[in-house]
């Protein structure tokens, strides 16, 4: 059960499954969640973060301090709700200001029943989550707040996130098409593992009409369409479990279809090819990520969300069923893999966002790079 906060001083309690608590005050709905603590670092795009359905069951932390100060519009949000279980600010903005502003984010939050915690030491909170590790935590409010000892059995009684197999629980249940903008020039199956609206918006805009599909599209309903490229999206979840989708690649990649991938599409790409996946420490997130284009030598700030990596060797060129395959980008930060490339077929994926809806737009490229594909194969 969950109530609004609006206009109270509820107290508050997040609770980490190691132990440590943090005091604070209720912030949108009042109440109990749990979920996997992450931290998102970027200043700017809380709405977008909110409303991305790859931070399903995922417990958000903001790194910048001052949270809410341009409300909530009808303009930008990614999917039809919020999907994060949870919200975790230091000091929200009493009162928006922006001329889109329809309503406050407090009031957005309390309206989707989505319990938060403000008031809290996030800087102290994430170095605790950079050092120890992403973890379960429940945030407690109001009649929820019960003995430390008893919150803290419950938060360890929560469901981990690795090996929880996500995607069709975000994904649309039944197809729809996104029209091309101006002069049609492609078809696209996207397949949805997560999808955010502004993905197929970026294809539209350079002639794609987009066929987004349920992640549990076969490969039969993928080619109905007739496509002249597929995509895979961004998505929740742990890769390892994702047998579908890796299933549902390789299909495509056997028909030589021009094939990009993003995020999760990025691990499922790296699992098709034989490569393994593993879970980062603490992951990546927010929109302010440095990564290296390896083929250009060009650097990117990026918006990441993801809290798995693909492992695949960073400086040789691998055999794989498919043909050669190689790492196209590197996170400069931690040398984690952020894209791979076939060099025999007309495939490639970003472990990040290129459609950045809250900037920056850096990777646009990519989508004129899926576009040179399809080019391609048609000629």
């Amino acid at each position: 059960m969950t109530t609004s906060t609006r206009g109270a001083q509820v107290p508050a309690v997040l609770v980490l499954e190691d132990g440590r608590t943090f005091r604070g005050r209720a912030y949108g709905a009042v109440g109990e969640t749990f979920g996997e603590a992450v931290f998102s670092t970027g200043m700017t795009g809380y709405q977008e973060t909110l409303t991305d359905p790859s931070y399903h069951r995922q417990v958000v932390v903001m790194t910048a301090p001052h949270v809410g100060n341009t409300g909530v519009n009808d303009e930008d949000p990614e999917s039809q709700r919020i999907w994060v279980s949870g919200y975790v600010v230091r000091d929200p903005a009493r009162t928006p200001s922006n001329w889109r502003s329809r309503r406050t984010l407090d009031e957005e939050l309390a309206n989707q029943g989505v319990v938060g915690i403000s008031g809290v030491d996030t800087r102290a909170l994430t170095r605790h989550l950079r050092e120890r590790g992403a973890m379960r935590v429940g945030i407690f409010s109001g009649d929820a707040v019960a003995d430390e000892a008893a919150m803290l059995a419950r938060v360890q009684e929560a469901p981990e996130m690795t090996g929880a197999d996500l995607s069709a629980e975000v994904a649309t249940k039944e197809a729809y098409v996104v029209p091309a903008i101006g002069t049609k020039k492609f078809t696209v199956a996207a397949v949805d593992l997560g999808i955010k609206g502004m993905t197929p918006h970026r294809m539209a805009e350079r002639g794609i009409e987009v066929h987004v599909l349920p992640a549990t599209a076969t490969l039969e309903e993928v080619y109905a369409v007739a496509p002249d490229g597929v995509f895979f999206s961004n998505g929740p979840g742990d890769p390892s479990t994702a047998d579908h989708p890796v299933a549902l690649m390789r299909g495509v990649l056997e028909r030589k279809t021009p094939l990009f991938g993003i995020c999760f599409g990025n691990q499922i790409l790296g699992r098709a090819l034989g490569f393994g996946t593993y879970k980062l420490k603490y992951g990546h997130r927010g929109i302010n990520q440095p990564v290296q284009d390896r083929s250009t030598g060009k650097v990117e700030v990026t918006a990441h969300n993801h809290g798995f990596a693909v492992d695949a060797p960073l400086d040789e060129v691998s055999d794989t069923a498919y043909g050669r395959a190689e790492v196209s980008h590197v996170c400069l930060n931690d040398q984690v893999v952020e894209g791979l490339q076939l060099l025999d077929r007309p495939a490639f994926s970003v472990q990040y966002h290129p459609e950045a809806a809250a900037g920056p737009h850096d990777a646009a490229y990519l989508f004129d790079r899926f576009v040179s594909l399809m080019e391609g194969q048609r000629a």
